[in-house]
């Protein structure tokens, strides 16, 4: 699998404390910085992102949801009459 070309940069405001901490963390771990740092950001985010997207309800919520989508259609009058109009999008 060919990787994607690394050209893009993001640049971070730290600490002295946070920047010396990451260096040493990442030369214990025998990394750059940004070998050590990258994947964890994008993990990070990945996760914030999954949670922002996922559903959460209680099973109390989740029935009365399946309930409503259960329940028949009910007409719409004006909606039906929309649809019997010719298309203002054709000639």
């Amino acid at each position: 699998m060919a990787s994607a070309l690394k050209n893009d940069r993001l640049e971070l405001r730290l600490t002295a404390q946070q920047k010396r901490t990451i260096e040493q963390a990442a030369t214990i771990s025998g990394q750059s910085v940004t070998e050590f740092s990258v994947p964890r950001l994008v993990e990070e985010a990945t996760e914030v992102i999954r949670q922002e997207r996922e559903l959460h309800m209680s099973a109390e919520a989740w029935e009365a949801f399946n309930a409503v989508l259960d329940r028949p259609a009910a007409p719409v009058a004006r909606l039906a009459e929309l649809l019997r109009r010719p298309s203002v999008f054709t000639d």
